[in-house]
């Protein structure tokens, strides 16, 4: 009897990494064309229309100063998506080179290294980012530099881990062996067989960073008004929820979106990386 061959497991890309990065491109083809699409300017302050519900005129309503939503949801999509990749770039390459270093040298090196990291997680991440963004002021450049500070210690853990089990395989060895030094070894070796992990966590960390961002933001200690940011429009609404929910919701919903469209592609490139592992 002939038995109808399976398709292959795994075969084809994987549908929530094709859905998220339909959903990235979007907002930053949104970002990109935001002076050419939004139908206001974002600071703009018409009196007349202030608390308007959404219309054809203002499809997402406008808030308390008269500001079109939709236009501040635009122009908004800049200044997340900043949040959201270069709050994960500069932990990312600061993670991954101590990472690398650690594992790869062990003994004090690691030792110390890893004190380090075990200092900045004993304390609550939150706490740590709004300690750093007080002490420099609030603002987008405090914010990256708190991240960077903060949120290596999970990359460094996670690059450190793949290089104790890389460095003691036959690649390495054979490297070792042809006496190339330390740097090259590390780095075009080691490394790039050791980051999947990282890359993938370094996506579903997005979702994180944009989070935090918007938190602080919502905190006021973020980006500072009148710039059209997300979580500040949410804080804005919060006293006119009763009588204008569409201040906080739409923005809220453009972080959830966002948020989504990151942890779809993590979870894709989990499958993909996954599968080629």
């Amino acid at each position: 009897m002939l038995v109808p061959a399976r398709p292959r497991r795994g075969a084809g890309t994987p549908l929530p990494l094709v859905a998220g990065l339909a959903l990235l491109a979007g907002f930053l083809l949104l970002a990109l064309l935001a002076p050419l699409v939004a139908p206001y300017d974002p600071i703009f302050q018409d009196a007349a229309a202030r608390l308007a519900p959404p219309s054809l005129a203002h499809p997402f309503g406008t808030d308390n100063y008269g500001r079109d939503i939709l236009s501040r949801i635009i122009w908004g999509t800049r200044i997340d998506l900043q949040l959201a990749v270069f709050g994960v770039v500069f932990p990312f390459l600061i993670g991954t080179v101590v990472g690398t270093v650690s594992g790869y040298f062990g003994g004090l090196v690691d030792g110390i290294f890893m004190r380090v990291v075990d200092v900045v997680l004993a304390f609550p991440f939150l706490v740590l980012m709004l300690s750093v963004i007080t002490i420099l002021g609030p603002g987008l450049q405090s914010f990256f530099i708190a991240m960077a500070l903060v949120g290596w210690v999970s990359y460094a853990r996670l690059v450190r881990a793949q290089i104790l089990v890389l460095k003691g395989s036959d690649f390495a060895l054979a490297a070792r062996s042809l006496g190339f030094g330390h740097a090259r070894i590390m780095f075009r070796h080691l490394l790039p067989n050791a980051l999947t992990a990282s890359v993938v966590f370094a996506m579903s960390d997005c979702v994180l960073v944009l989070l935090s961002g918007a938190a602080i933001s919502y905190l006021g200690l973020g980006v500072q008004p009148p710039a059209a940011e997300w979580g500040i429009m949410v804080a804005e609404g919060q006293a006119f929820l009763a009588r204008a929910w569409w201040i906080s919701a739409f923005p809220g919903l453009a972080i959830v979106l966002l948020a989504f469209s990151f942890s779809l592609v993590a979870d894709g490139l989990g499958d993909v990386l996954g599968r080629r592992a």
